[in-house]
């Protein structure tokens, strides 16, 4: 901790010479000032907020922290905030998935921070978070896409390999295809004390793995005219990958209610066999405090569907500072606290992919000696390469809400695929025409 704070104090010293050149400084003293913030809340999170403690003693000002939500609740919080006129908060957790809905809310942080701090950060993510040339947030350490988990002892069980051999007529290993997660999943299950997979049932969470499997399968989400066209073949057999599972009872009865966490902990209670999951649970997952199945678990490539494409769908968490916030200049100075090169280490030791390219080049070191890291980062360094992003729509979290309940139905027998989807794509077709859009 000591030459943590020694490596900050040297970096603020710098930056705060950059920072008085242009009339500001980081991360400057702002005593008596109050932050209110709404932040994205989860066990993988934490870690970083303790720091905030750290920026108040250097500042003088304070945080009060009016949320803790998981993002999907604090998006609804924020439109209510936009509906009611209550938009009087400064920072808030913000995402390359939700933040198109409302570019007008956040200030340009070009404006407030050095050119120089935000070089630093890895151009694309850099990218993606600029609407309409305005930097609407500061990505931390956290870029998403995802990868397989496993647990390595039952692939290594000789009477699981031989069973599986004759039961499906090819070797049991790791899998590479979204066929053989099914056949394994189904394999493994032993209902209602374990189960093969699991998958995120509600929200955006399920439409965003539909839409990476409907790319895997050799679909597309929306067509080169901005059509909605995911009620197609590849549609219904992307769709159908979930439901079948579900119909097997290879999954748990509740995962049409699970979000990120309840797969997180699921996995770590040692009940699941195969878990495509963020890198933010790499650490937690091999932590005997925090995992029944740490020593055992293996990390691969996300599998690859019909099409032979991998599904890759990816994105990235950063902080954003509002319009309508009284004291910009502190509240930047948080955000860039919470991003600058000793918070991403602190993520990245976890697991969660900076996005800071000094901070990866420091991780592929630190990952040297170390096995399970070395996999894991080999593992997401090969994943990034499929990595694709949502369709750039400001619509795209209404139309999560609107066709997650059909996918929903489906799952649950209520639809065919066919007809889940055909209703999913009407309504995101008027979404889309009431827009402007079509």
């Amino acid at each position: 901790m000591k030459n943590l704070l020694t490596s900050v104090s040297a970096g603020v010293i710098a930056i705060f010479s950059v920072q008085a050149a242009l009339g500001a400084d980081l991360p400057g003293k702002f005593e008596g000032v109050t932050i209110d913030a709404k932040l994205i809340g989860g066990q993988q999170y934490e870690p970083l907020y303790e720091r905030i403690g750290e920026w108040e003693k250097l500042t003088g000002a304070k945080v009060n922290i009016l949320s803790k939500k998981n993002h999907f609740e604090l998006d609804k919080e924020i439109k209510s905030d936009i509906a009611s006129g209550s938009l009087n908060w400064c920072v808030g957790s913000n995402h390359s998935s939700f933040a198109p809905q409302y570019p007008d809310i956040y200030t340009d942080l070009n404006k407030l921070l050095p050119g120089e701090e935000i070089a630093a950060f890895v151009p694309t993510n850099i990218k993606s978070s600029t609407l309409d040339g305005k930097l609407v947030m500061l990505p931390r350490a956290q870029f998403d896409v995802s990868a397989l988990y496993y647990q390595k002892s039952i692939y290594a069980d000789e009477a699981n390999k031989k069973a599986f051999k004759e039961k499906y007529g090819y070797d049991l290993t790791p899998p590479d295809t979204w066929q053989q997660v099914s056949d394994q999943a189904i394999f493994f299950t032993k209902a209602p004390d374990f189960y093969g997979t699991q998958f995120a049932g509600k929200e955006e969470a399920i439409n965003g793995r539909f839409y990476e499997m409907l790319i895997a399968d050799g679909g597309e989400y929306i067509d080169k005219d901005g059509k909605p066209t995911f009620n197609s073949e590849a549609g219904v057999k992307a769709l159908d990958w979930f439901v079948n599972l579900y119909k097997a009872k290879a999954v748990p009865a509740g995962t049409t209610n699970y979000l990120w966490d309840d797969l997180g902990q699921g996995f770590a209670s040692g009940s699941i066999a195969i878990n495509l999951d963020w890198p933010g649970w790499a650490s937690f997952f091999n932590d005997p405090k925090s995992s029944k199945v740490a020593g055992n678990v293996g990390v691969k490539v996300a599998p690859a569907g019909s099409s032979g494409k991998r599904t890759g769908w990816s994105g990235h968490h950063g902080f954003s500072v509002t319009e309508a916030c009284a004291h910009k200049d502190a509240a930047a100075s948080l955000v860039w606290w919470l991003t600058n090169e000793d918070s991403q280490k602190l993520e990245a030791k976890a697991g969660p992919l900076p996005t800071r390219t000094a901070v990866w080049e420091w991780d592929i070191e630190q990952a040297k000696g170390d096995p399970y890291k070395t996999e894991v980062l080999n593992a997401f360094q090969e994943e990034a390469k499929n990595a694709f992003p949502v369709p750039p729509l400001a619509e795209w979290i209404e139309i999560s809400n609107a066709v997650y309940p059909e996918l929903q139905s489906a799952i649950l027998g209520d639809k065919t695929s066919k007809e889940a989807l055909d209703t999913a794509a009407k309504k995101a077709t008027e979404i889309l025409q009431d827009a402007g859009k079509l």
